[in-house]
């Protein structure tokens, strides 16, 4: 009869392991547990408070306060209107595409916001013919409207203003914007909508980013690469995704409530409240994208900022914080009467 020989029974079985052991272990199965895919909550936190740390911040700021963001974003909306609005009426009238159901499919209008808009947008009172002051009238305030968004690049990238000499790319981007709007209704329309326009919406996301890549492209005269644009192209994908799905809550009460006070001509105030809205996150984007990108150019020649550096910024915001808010408390409270 063989005997069976026993190796030495593991302390973890017999429940005795030495508390040494035990740290040992555990960081041991820490340490493979950090090598798995995916990206652990420390690497998460640092790579937060790495982007939103507030030099960075700063330097955003100060950026769109450069460029006059918010003067900006209203001289594309303004531009919009005048320029893309008669132009839609007008192939709305001439190719039998109905502008105003698409607006209202697009968005959910009901009552008074949905008669607004076909009262403004409907291409069926619209003659075929147009006249030659119409027609110069409507090239220039297209072309107008091409010219403010050039500005946009160039201002944020600082590059040196074409102005009139670079109108043959401002018609070719004109073509590609009818494009991208065709694009968007037609994947709009295949694609099964939800309550918020959540699928749309995602699927939508892409094809604006890569469109205003390719804006920010022919815009400039082909001087801005296309890893300069990448950043621009990825962040305003995703923040035209999320405004795409708020204005699906927030313009139909919108157009609503201003066709019940102005009638027709609140579908107007309605359309440059969007329009503004959607200007103001691409003007964002394109800010969030050249400082991006300046960030990226500047870990790739080694000039990154250390986690030491990151933390003390992060310190020295939490103590003036601390600071102003106990300041705050120590102020006595103004009397009723005065």
């Amino acid at each position: 009869m063989s005997r069976r020989r026993h190796g030495p029974v593991s302390p973890r079985l017999t429940g005795h392991e030495d508390p040494q052991c035990r740290r040992a272990r555990r960081t041991s199965e820490g340490r493979a547990e950090d090598k798995t895919p995916g990206i652990s909550r420390e690497r998460l936190v640092r790579l937060l408070t790495f982007w939103l740390r507030p030099s960075f911040v700063l330097r955003v700021v100060n950026r769109f306060q450069k460029i006059v963001g918010f003067d900006r974003s209203m001289a594309l909306a303004s531009s919009a209107l005048t320029g893309l609005v008669p132009l839609l009426v007008l192939s709305s009238a001439v190719f039998g595409n109905d502008v105003a159901d698409r607006i209202i499919s697009r968005y959910r209008l009901t009552g008074g916001g949905a008669d607004a808009v076909r009262s403004v947008f409907a291409g069926e009172s619209t003659s075929a013919g147009v006249s030659v002051l119409g027609a110069t009238f409507l090239a220039i305030s297209t072309l107008s409207f091409a010219r403010s968004t050039q500005r946009l690049f160039e201002q944020t990238w600082e590059l040196k203003p074409l102005s009139v000499r670079n109108t043959r790319n401002n018609l070719w981007w004109i073509v590609s914007l009818g494009c991208y709007t065709a694009v968007l209704g037609a994947v709009h329309a295949a694609v099964d909508q939800g309550t918020l326009g959540l699928a749309s919406a995602a699927c939508e996301a892409p094809i604006t980013g890569a469109f205003l890549i390719w804006s920010g492209r022919v815009l400039s005269a082909w001087r801005l690469t296309w890893r300069a644009l990448m950043p621009f192209g990825l962040t305003a994908a995703a923040l035209t995704a999320v405004y795409s799905v708020g204005a699906t809550v927030y313009l139909p009460r919108l157009f609503n409530s201003q066709a019940s006070r102005y009638g027709a001509a609140g579908a107007v105030f309605g359309t440059v409240s969007a329009l503004f809205g959607a200007m103001l996150v691409v003007v964002v984007s394109a800010v969030l994208g050249r400082e991006i990108h300046d960030e990226l150019t500047r870990i790739r020649t080694g000039r990154r900022p250390s986690d030491d550096q990151v933390r003390r910024q992060w310190n020295r915001v939490v103590e003036q914080t601390r600071s102003r808010w106990r300041t705050a408390r120590k102020q006595p409270a103004a009397p009723p009467g005065a």
